[in-house]
């Protein structure tokens, strides 16, 4: 018998996050690990009236590619992938991993170089959500690779997943609706202030928001959800920032990550492991090395680091940033091909807004003037 959390994922994912109506098109991208969400996801678009069209992964593709692919074909755009972004009205991906470590000798260059080909689909994609053209959100189906990257048995991780997605609630609609609620009080209480100063035993930086709103996360385009977020003014970032956690990127792991900003560019950057893959991803194109993303991560029932961003990006009690591509929804102007999460713990820091305390050891304490 399959789990009745599955099916109100379904119905979360098509009615609230994809909002899909009668008439419009539906894009789905996922893994035959995910079969029992694939049809249920299927059905309930189905049934709302959509079009829908899927695209399944085959297992070690990735690597085929990335290790036997010319570089004409390193840096082909398939045409369908272009029309995709282009026409479909919404976009969902379901992430099912077979290996989470399957591109671990793959040479980084050559996923820098495709990722710079792809740029262009990318920065148009983030034009067509931020005219609210295009509906997109990503989500995960549990599976024994990430399981045990989370250092779970499956069963366990499927526990920590539903729970994260607020689905052993009667209703989590409305849970994540009054999410977004308490999330857009922050965001007002932000609103036309300039300098962001971030200060404690990983990070000393300063950053200007003067000029850019924040978005609330709450399980539109990301499920699970739980964060505030904008792209800071590009030329604004000095300082230092140490990242202690893991970093996930392109089945690759990347530790101890620390970058100096100077006007806004990464002008040193250093790891401990995954030296190479940092570098050659911060110069894949001209924005890379400049910050597209300041994330503070406001969902305190993960608890836990489980080597996934979509979860750990939204831990109570961290913030993230991100280089490369900024959101124009926000205000961001920065576009590139890269747009890297990188979190930060902020239980011994704090976060100053024009001067006055907002943020201290994990923790929104209170209202701005």
């Amino acid at each position: 018998m399959s789990d009745p959390r599955i099916q109100k994922l379904a119905q979360v994912l098509v009615q609230y996050s994809l909002e899909l109506r009668k008439g419009e098109t539906l894009f789905i991208r996922t893994s035959p690990l995910a079969e029992a969400l694939n049809q249920a996801v299927y059905k309930e678009a189905i049934l709302v009236g959509a079009y829908v069209d899927i695209q399944s992964q085959v297992q070690g593709a990735q690597e085929i590619f990335y290790k036997h692919a010319s570089d004409d074909q390193i840096d082909y755009v398939s045409p369908i992938t272009r029309f995709v972004v282009e026409k479909y009205r919404a976009i969902l991906v379901i992430d099912g991993e077979y290996n989470t470590h399957e591109l671990t000798a793959v040479d980084p260059a050559r996923q820098a170089r495709n990722r710079a080909a792809r740029a262009e689909i990318s920065n148009l994609m983030n034009r067509r959500t931020a005219n609210k053209e295009l509906n997109w959100c990503y989500t995960v189906y549990p599976t024994h690779a990430s399981a045990q990257d989370a250092e779970m048995s499956l069963t366990d991780y499927e526990e920590f997943v539903f729970e994260a997605c607020l689905l052993n609630l009667d209703d989590p609609v409305a849970a994540w609706t009054a999410e977004g609620e308490r999330q857009k009080k922050l965001i007002q209480n932000l609103a036309g202030h300039n300098k962001v100063s971030l200060q404690g035993k990983d990070v000393d930086l300063q950053l200007s928001i003067q000029g850019r709103s924040f978005e609330e996360a709450c399980g539109k385009h990301n499920f699970p959800d739980g964060e505030i977020y904008t792209s800071p003014v590009e030329d604004s970032t000095n300082g230092w920032i140490r990242f202690s956690y893991p970093l996930i990127f392109d089945g690759k792991e990347v530790q101890d990550v620390e970058l100096w900003f100077e006007h806004g560019k990464v002008v040193k950057e250093q790891a401990s492991k995954g030296q190479e893959l940092l570098t050659q991803s911060l110069n894949i194109d001209g924005g890379a090395r400049y910050l597209g993303e300041l994330g503070i991560g406001t969902n305190y029932a993960i608890q836990r680091f489980t080597k996934n961003m979509l979860f750990d990006e939204k831990i109570g009690g961290t913030i993230h940033l991100a280089v490369g591509m900024g959101f124009p929804e926000v205000g961001g102007k920065n576009e590139s091909g890269l747009h890297w999460d990188m979190l930060c713990d902020m239980s011994e820091s704090e976060i100053r807004v024009d001067g006055d305390l907002f943020y201290k050891d994990g923790k929104i304490v209170g209202l701005l003037p």
